[in-house]
């Protein structure tokens, strides 16, 4: 879990990098943070998720070498956005959900309703990444570099935040309902 972290936080880090970077560095330096970052990510790792995700980073960045512009590098939130969204579907088609994967860890027999539930949070989750990089690819082609980022940068994790916290909290008080009427 911690050699995790400075991928993450680079990851997170990386739209305010190439925001604040693009007054100082060519697109073609600022290609390679997005390398960077991602085969940290892919090192540190070691699940195939980020495998492609890596590669498709590589394939932005050296995009963004080759022709020296900023847009494949401002198309990586996307990228990010559209790996997990294949993950999460891949895991409804060919099971089990990656949401139930998660609450097995913490309750591994799970009841037939908590695997329903899952089911549905997961094809929860599935529409989130559309909405999210539907938003991402729009700032991307019609947003200012300063709405790009602070889309990409604070909102979209703020919005993932809160859909965690509401699905937490909706999770407990269905829990917490269903206990009472057993």
């Amino acid at each position: 879990m911690r050699k995790l972290l400075l991928p993450t936080l680079l990851t997170l880090a990386y739209p305010f990098l190439i925001y604040f970077g693009q007054g100082h560095l060519s697109p073609r330096w600022l290609a390679l943070v997005l390398i960077a970052i991602a085969l940290t990510r892919v090192a540190s790792s070691g699940q195939r998720l980020w495998y492609f995700a890596g590669a498709g980073a590589v394939v932005l960045g050296a995009a963004s070498v080759i022709g020296n512009g900023v847009l494949p590098l401002k198309l990586y939130p996307l990228l990010i956005n559209a790996t997990l969204l294949a993950v999460f579907a891949a895991s409804l088609r060919f099971g089990p959900p990656v949401i139930e994967r998660l609450a097995r860890l913490h309750e591994p027999a799970l009841p037939p309703e908590g695997v329903s539930y899952t089911r549905k949070v997961t094809w929860l989750w599935c529409g989130f990444f559309v909405f999210n990089g539907s938003v991402s690819l729009a700032t991307t082609l019609w947003g200012s570099e300063a709405q790009w980022a602070l889309y990409n940068g604070l909102l979209s994790y703020l919005l993932m935040g809160l859909l965690f916290a509401g699905e937490f909290l909706y999770r407990r008080r269905v829990k917490t309902r269903n206990s009472i009427h057993a």
